[in-house]
């Protein structure tokens, strides 16, 4: 799909980026049995054909129930995606369905990555909560070892206690004090960042949850950097902001079809634009 020095090449009129990792995704023909049950039953999965990845960052958009989020988990399921925040893609009840979409998906790969991780914005809240957990946990038993090595040698108490030591500052270098004592934003940044490697494949589910309208800048700052670091990204997001990221190819669902679009083209972007251009014109139907 690319030449030896790396330029962009074109087979069967398919145009290939060079620069990602995954190139497409075809679904095979579905089983009758399976097409009465969700996911099968959406009307976008329905009329699933191949989708190519032409950008290093492509956008889902459409909304709610327009099957871009299932899309994305399947996607993420289909490439043993790992997890933030939540159980692993093989295990998790919630995926279960569309763990069964997966298997119809054919990827095409110029170089496979395990790089890279999957995150849907309810799996970061529970994360920052988890992280808190466990820090309180290991700061509990860091204390409690004075009473719990009773009456054994001080080399074992030491032991024990580097041990917990280590863990909480290695917590601490990676992700600071605490994720949870930050602002949403802040702390969504900070994991984003601390969990990046380069030449990763990123599924996020709608990351403009957890950030505010100045921290959707700095995540496409931060989104800028990792590209140029052989990051590519999917992400499935309602927000014209982040939508913006320049170059982009954005995927819209609608009506049971999914399409390339512009930005300007987008109903999110011309209404958020027609709104504040002038919100009494709709706030008076109110």
């Amino acid at each position: 799909m690319t030449t030896d020095d790396g330029q962009l090449t074109v087979e069967k009129n398919i145009v290939y980026c060079p620069m990602n990792h995954l190139q497409s995704l075809t679904p095979r023909p579905f089983l009758e049995s399976d097409l009465g049950e969700f996911p099968f039953t959406v009307p976008v999965i329905r009329s699933l054909s191949e989708i190519q990845f032409r950008a290093p960052v492509t956008f889902f958009v459409g909304e709610n129930g327009s099957g871009k989020s299932t899309v994305m988990e399947a996607l993420a399921c289909a490439v043993e995606s790992i997890t933030v925040g939540s159980e692993s893609v093989k295990t998790d009840k919630t995926l279960a369905p569309v763990r069964k979409l997966a298997k119809y998906f054919k990827l095409a790969w110029t170089k496979r990555t395990r790089k890279g991780f999957f995150m849907r914005a309810e799996d970061f809240f529970g994360y920052a909560r988890s992280m808190r957990e466990t820090r309180e946990e290991l700061e509990e038993e860091y204390n409690n070892v004075e009473r719990d090595y009773k009456g054994r040698s001080k080399y074992a108490a030491d032991l024990a206690r580097s041990a917990y030591a280590g863990q909480l500052s290695a917590m601490q270098n990676r992700y600071g004090k605490d994720l949870d004592n930050f602002s949403h934003g802040e702390a969504f940044l900070t994991l984003f960042q601390a969990r990046f490697v380069p030449g990763g494949l990123y599924l996020l589910d709608e990351p403009e949850a957890a950030l505010s309208p100045s921290r959707q800048l700095s995540f496409l700052s931060a989104l800028k950097q990792m590209v140029e670091n052989e990051a590519q990204f999917i992400i499935a997001t309602h927000s014209p902001i982040i939508l913006a990221y320049p170059d982009a190819q954005i995927l819209q669902f609608h009506e049971g079809e999914i399409r390339e679009v512009k930005y300007n083209d987008l109903e999110h972007v011309n209404l958020t634009r027609d709104f504040l251009a002038n919100p009494e014109a709709f706030l008076r139907y109110l």
